[in-house]
């Protein structure tokens, strides 16, 4: 049964510290906390693979910005036809997208704000289950989850659509070598996924998804998939729907203009600027409320913040 907000029945500061934890419940479901297995607050002082003076810390550590990238990078990805084969062959997004953006959330938020041997785990747990994906596509083309080249495009529409929303919803005001930074860092999780020839900066970039578009296709499938995705905002009560609505607007209003034209998803400035509008009022509400997120206990181990003051959610 999904869960209902606070009643109004509490001293008035009790209450608005119970809202405060209803909405961070409802955030935290979302991502990959609820699955567990990753202690983000141990070891004490260990930095992980990048650290909290990082670019990627910084870029990844705001969930709402987050959240929608994730969004806008997963109707990216699936524009290319060996990524999207191997989605529709061996996933069950279809059926439990919930269970999908929490295993991926565990592993963006795993290896950028875990500690280093929990990270290394994901990484290899994650390059053990691309080694078993593999098949034909409908055109006729092998695929493999593991093939360098296909790692980098999910790569490079991962990042690329996490800054993205970072730079619009978070810090427009990041300057353009930290930008540069954060592609350069984050280029080692492709690596050591075995991604090959990764872009590591705004050029590079720019410059890729430029070679990459006319590999591009927007067939049955992909709007399918996309369907799915827009229909069914991620929520685990009635109450966050609307939230969760408003995130994917957000992160269709984040593609490039030729892959929204492609998905046939593409929106007026004016209804992406009212979308913009409703998101600077949820992401406030959302980044009060959210004090025990991945990022948070990884600052609590390496000493930027002081230890919880009870059992973490």
């Amino acid at each position: 049964m999904a869960a209902s907000p606070p009643q109004r029945t509490a001293p008035p500061r009790r209450r608005i510290d119970m809202i405060r934890k209803y909405i961070e419940a409802q955030v935290l479901g979302l991502t990959g906390l609820a699955l567990g297995g990753v202690d983000f607050e141990n070891p004490p002082g260990d930095p992980g693979l990048f650290g909290p003076g990082s670019a990627s810390w910084k870029v990844h550590g705001d969930f709402t910005s987050m959240l929608i990238g994730g969004i806008a990078a997963l109707l990216m990805q699936m524009l290319h036809p060996l990524a999207l084969a191997g989605v529709w062959d061996h996933s069950n997004f279809r059926k439990d997208m919930l269970g999908r953006l929490r295993r991926t959330g565990q592993f963006i938020s795993g290896t950028t704000f875990g500690s280093t041997a929990d990270a290394e785990r994901l990484i290899e747990r994650v390059r053990n289950i691309h080694s078993q994906v593999r098949g034909i596509a409908p055109d006729g083309r092998p695929y493999a989850a593991d093939d360098p080249d296909l790692l980098t495009w999910v790569h490079v529409a991962e990042v690329s659509s996490f800054l993205a929303a970072h730079l619009r919803y978070r810090n427009p005001a990041l300057p353009p070598a930290e930008q540069d930074r954060y592609y350069d860092e984050i280029s080692l999780i492709a690596c050591r996924l075995g991604a090959r020839d990764v872009p590591r900066s705004r050029a590079e970039i720019a410059a890729y998804l430029d070679r990459m578009r006319p590999t591009l296709v927007c067939d049955a499938r992909t709007r399918e998939i996309a369907e799915i995705l827009l229909s069914n905002p991620p929520a685990l009560s009635p109450w966050a729907r609307p939230v969760s609505k408003a995130m994917l607007l957000a992160g269709v209003g984040l593609l490039p203009d030729w892959a929204a034209d492609m998905l046939g998803v593409y929106r007026p400035a004016w209804q992406r600027r009212a979308t913009d509008i409703a998101i600077g009022r949820i992401a406030p509400v959302l980044r009060w409320a959210v004090r025990n997120g991945s990022a948070h206990r990884a600052k609590r181990r390496v000493g930027l913040l002081p230890p919880a003051a009870g059992p973490g959610l």
